[in-house]
């Protein structure tokens, strides 16, 4: 049943981030959006995360973001 569930939403990540994404494999999904190298750092109760510079998948990886966290109203 867990296995079903994160396939949906590999899948639906994939869409999202858009590009040839659309139709790719769960693992090259994973490999490319989710298990990317980034820096984590915390400054005045903030978050920041520093994304790896000239990363071949940064359009995707935006549009994914943009697409689960909408700008404030």
């Amino acid at each position: 049943m867990l296995a079903a569930i994160a396939h949906n939403l590999l899948r639906a990540a994939g869409i999202l981030a858009a590009g040839g994404l659309g139709k790719a494999r769960g693992a090259t999904i994973r490999t490319q959006i989710i298990n990317l190298a980034a820096r984590v750092s915390c400054h005045a109760r903030h978050i920041t995360l520093h994304l790896p510079l000239r990363w071949p998948w940064q359009q995707a990886w935006d549009n994914l973001f943009t697409a689960t966290h909408p700008p404030p109203v």
